[in-house]
C-alpha cells in the first residue's frame, strides 16, 4: 500500500439490522482526493449468501443507518459537499430519501421511537450571534468569550458552552404523502413569514427537549417509548470533575414535569457514564462507567465496566470484571428480551461479548479481529469488523461461527497488503510485552521503524493499519507494541504508570525493539528509526533523550511539556496532573522538555494548528529548543487540521503526511525503494 492508495482504505460502520433479520445496511467512507472530503453511501448487506451486497443511496456522504422498529423506513445522516450532515428517512425497500432536519451545525446522532413514528435526534445548538446565526457575522466578528469554566473548549469541536449538544424531538414524516414544494412569487413572504423566518416550511417542525447549558449525549427511548435516557454531567459542581450520569426525561412532558430526572446507581461511586439502554422486556437497565475515584478525576487507566438495575429502581450492579474487561467507546446494543452486546478490547483485538442481567457473559466473537460493531434484528446478528486483511467489512455470527458477508477491501489486497507477525517479548524486568512486526518483503537487512501508539491507555491491534502498510512498502520493517501503559491487558496494566511515566513503558518499547532485532536477522540494528503521536510522541520524545542509537525521529502532536500543557490543552486542567502528579518536581522527572538538552538525534516534530488536544505549542516549543541546541529539526504543520490529522484529517493532507514522513526517512534511513534523494 502507498499512499495514493488511501482512496481504497474503505470503513466500514456498525450494521444496523432489519427488524426481520434478512439483512443489515452499513454506511462505506473511504478518502477521495478529488473532492478532498469522506465520501460514501449505504449498502444492503443480505444474510443470505447468495445475494451479494449492493449499493442503497448515492448521496456525497451518507452515514449512520437505523431502521425503524417497524422495519418499514430507514433513517441516516446525509452531508451534502461542504455541508452538515442532516437527517433523513427513505422507504426500507428503497426510494427517494426526505430530509428531516436542516440543524445549523449538524445532527450528531438519532434514535427512533418504539412506535416507529417519532426520532429524537442530538445537535449542536449555537448561541445566537454565533457560528453563522446572523448574516454577514464571520467567526472573526463574534463578540468575544467571557470563559468561567475549565470545560470550554474540545478537539475537533472547538468552543463547546456556546453550542452545547442538546435533544431534540421530530415526527418521521409520511413517505406516501405528496412532497411539499417550495413556495414561489407571491406565496415566498407569506411561507417565510409562517415558518419563522426561516425557509424550513418544507420540513418537519422539531422540539426542543434539553436545555442546560451541556452536553446531552447517547439518547435512547425507554421501552414504553414515554421517556428517553441520556448521560450529562448536571450534577452541582460539575466542572471540577469527570463525572457523568444517567437522566430520563418525559418525551411529551406534562404541566409539572421535572426537568431532567435524575436515575441514582446506588452502589456505583463516582462514575463516568458513556451508554445506557433499557432492556426490550422493560425490566432492566444497562449502563457502562468508568470509576473515577473518591475525585471524581481520577480516569488514568479505568477499564468501561457494564453495570444493570432494575428499571423501576434500586442498586445498580457489576456484571463485568473491572479489572480484565474494557468495554469503553462504543454504545450498547440490545439483544433477545434482556440481554445487551458490548465490546471488550482485549490483548491487541475486540471481542464480541453478550451479557444478561443475572451476571450470565460469554464471548460470541474473538480471536484476531477487531470488532467494531454489532446489531441482532429478527433472530440474526451481524457484526462489522476489520482484521490484518481487511480496513471493514460486515460478517453474519451463525451457530457460534462467523461467516464474512462482504468484501469492500478486495481492492486495497490488490494494492499489496502485508500480514502482521504477532510477537512477544520480555521487558528487563521478565513483563512480557505484545506486539506486531510488519516486514517488506525484500532481501537483505532492513531499516527498522519503532512506532509507539498513542493514549497511553489504548492499544495497537493486528487489524490492516495503514501507517505500517505505508512504510512496510517502502522499505521497513515497522514494530508496534502495547506496552505497560496501554489498554487491552487490564487495569493495573495501564494504572502502572500513573506518575510514572517515561518509566516501565520506556522499558518495554526499547525490549520488545531489542528482541525483535534478536530473533530476525533480517532486521538491521544499525538503522533504526522511531516514532509516535500524542502520547507516542511523548515517549518518542522521551526515548531519544536516553537512547541515541536512533538515526532519526518524528514526534508528532506530542504531550511534551506538562507545564504548559496544563493551561492549553483542551484536557490539560486535569490530564497531566492525573498522569504525571501535580506536584512541579514530578512533572519535571516525566518530561521531554526538561530533558531536550539531552537529545542528538535527527527529529521532525509533526503538529497541526487546531490541535486541541496537544496544542501546536507543545511542538513549536519543543522544535525551537532542538534547533537552539543544534540538533537537526524540521517543523511539519498542517492548517485546518486538528488532533485526528493521521486518521480523519483530508485526504489531501493524509497524503501529503505519508510523503513527507517518508521523505524523512529517506535522509536518515534510505532504502532501495524510498532512496536518499540526490542532491
Amino acid at each position: 500500500m502507498k499512499s495514493e492508495h488511501l482512496p481504497l482504505l474503505k470503513s466500514v460502520s456498525a450494521p444496523a439490522v432489519h427488524p426481520d433479520g434478512s439483512r443489515a445496511v452499513v454506511s462505506v467512507l473511504r478518502p477521495d482526493f478529488d473532492a478532498d472530503a469522506y465520501v460514501g453511501q449505504l449498502w444492503n448487506v443480505p444474510v443470505d449468501p447468495a445475494s451479494p451486497p449492493r449499493r442503497l443511496t448515492r448521496g456525497f456522504r451518507d452515514t449512520s443507518p437505523g431502521f425503524s422498529p417497524d422495519g418499514q423506513v430507514l433513517a441516516f445522516l446525509r452531508a451534502e459537499p461542504g455541508g452538515k450532515p442532516q437527517l433523513h428517512i427513505v422507504e426500507a425497500a428503497g426510494g427517494e430519501p426526505v430530509p428531516v432536519t436542516d440543524a445549523p451545525l449538524g445532527v450528531s446522532a438519532f434514535t427512533w421511537s418504539p412506535d416507529s413514528q417519532n426520532i429524537v435526534f442530538s445537535a449542536r445548538t449555537p448561541e445566537d450571534g454565533r457560528y453563522g446565526t446572523v448574516d454577514g457575522v464571520s467567526a472573526g466578528g463574534e463578540d468575544a468569550r467571557l470563559i468561567t469554566d475549565y470545560k470550554y473548549r474540545m478537539n475537533g469541536v472547538g468552543y463547546t458552552a456556546d453550542k452545547p449538544l442538546q435533544l431534540f424531538v421530530v415526527a418521521a414524516p409520511a413517505l406516501d404523502e405528496e412532497p411539499k414544494v417550495a413556495p414561489a412569487g407571491r406565496a415566498v413572504k407569506a411561507a417565510s413569514a409562517e415558518a419563522g423566518g426561516k425557509d424550513a416550511a418544507r420540513l418537519p417542525a422539531a422540539r426542543q427537549l434539553t436545555t442546560a447549558a451541556t452536553d446531552h449525549e447517547g439518547a435512547s427511548y425507554s421501552t414504553d417509548g414515554k421517556s428517553v435516557y441520556f448521560t450529562a454531567a448536571l450534577h452541582e459542581g460539575s466542572d471540577g470533575d469527570l463525572a457523568s450520569g444517567i437522566y430520563r426525561i418525559a418525551v411529551d412532558p406534562k404541566p409539572g414535569d421535572a426537568a431532567p430526572e435524575p436515575i441514582a446507581q446506588a452502589n456505583a461511586g463516582r462514575q463516568s457514564v458513556s451508554a445506557v439502554r433499557q432492556s426490550r422486556d422493560g425490566e432492566w437497565l444497562y449502563f457502562a462507567a468508568e470509576d473515577l475515584g473518591p475525585s471524581g478525576r481520577d480516569f488514568v487507566a479505568r477499564n468501561t465496566a457494564l453495570y444493570v438495575l432494575p428499571a423501576r429502581g434500586g442498586d445498580a450492579v457489576l456484571l463485568s470484571d473491572a479489572e480484565t474487561h474494557d468495554l469503553g467507546g462504543n454504545p450498547l446494543e440490545l439483544r433477545g428480551a434482556d440481554g445487551v452486546l458490548v465490546l471488550n478490547n482485549h490483548r491487541g483485538t475486540v471481542q464480541l461479548m453478550e451479557f444478561g442481567p443475572a451476571g450470565q457473559r460469554s464471548v460470541l466473537v474473538d480471536g484476531d479481529r477487531v470488532v467494531t460493531g454489532a446489531a441482532e434484528g429478527g433472530g440474526s446478528l451481524l457484526l462489522s469488523f476489520a482484521d490484518a486483511g481487511t480496513a471493514g467489512d460486515v460478517a453474519v455470527l451463525e451457530g457460534g461461527r462467523v461467516r464474512v458477508a462482504s468484501d469492500f477491501s478486495a481492492p486495497l489486497r490488490g494494492a499489496g497488503i502485508i500480514a502482521p507477525q504477532e510477537l512477544t517479548f520480555a521487558s528487563a524486568d521478565g513483563y512480557p510485552v505484545h506486539g506486531w512486526l510488519v516486514k517488506p518483503e525484500v532481501d537483505g537487512p532492513c531499516p527498522v521503524l519503532l512506532n509507539i501508539h498513542g493514549g497511553p491507555f489504548a492499544q495497537f491491534t493486528g487489524a490492516l493499519f495503514d501507517e505500517a502498510q505505508v512504510y512496510a512498502a517502502a522499505g521497513y520493517a515497522v514494530l508496534m507494541c502495547n506496552p505497560r501503559g496501554s489498554a487491552g491487558y487490564g487495569q493495573a496494566h495501564g494504572r502502572i504508570i500513573k506518575e510514572r511515566m517515561g518509566t516501565v513503558d520506556m522499558q518495554d518499547v526499547v525490549a520488545f525493539l531489542d528482541g525483535a532485532l534478536e530473533k530476525f536477522e533480517e532486521l538491521d540494528g544499525d538503522a533504526l528509526g522511531i516514532m509516535g503521536g500524542s502520547y507516542g510522541g511523548y515517549l518518542t520524545a522521551w526515548t531519544i533523550s536516553h537512547d541515541h542509537r536512533f538515526k532519526g525521529a518524528i514526534v508528532e502532536r506530542g504531550f511534551l511539556d506538562p507545564v504548559s500543557f496544563t493551561g492549553s490543552s483542551d484536557i490539560g486542567w486535569f490530564f497531566g496532573g492525573e498522569y504525571t502528579g501535580l506536584a512541579a518536581e514530578q512533572m519535571a522527572a516525566q518530561s521531554p522538555m526538561a530533558r531536550v538538552d539531552h537529545v542528538r538525534t535527527p527529529t521532525l516534530v509533526i503538529h497541526s494548528e487546531d490541535d486541541l488536544r496537544c496544542p501546536v505549542e507543545q511542538g513549536q516549543r519543543y522544535f525551537t529548543a532542538l534547533k537552539q541546541l543544534g540538533v537537526e529539526a524540521a517543523f511539519l504543520v498542517f492548517p485546518g487540521e486538528n488532533h485526528e490529522l493521521s486518521r480523519s484529517g483530508t485526504p489531501h493532507h493524509r497524503r501529503q503526511r505519508f510523503d513527507q514522513v517518508l521523505k524523512w526517512w529517506s535522509r536518515h534511513l534510505p532504502t532501495a525503494a524510498n532512496p536518499a534523494p540526490v542532491g
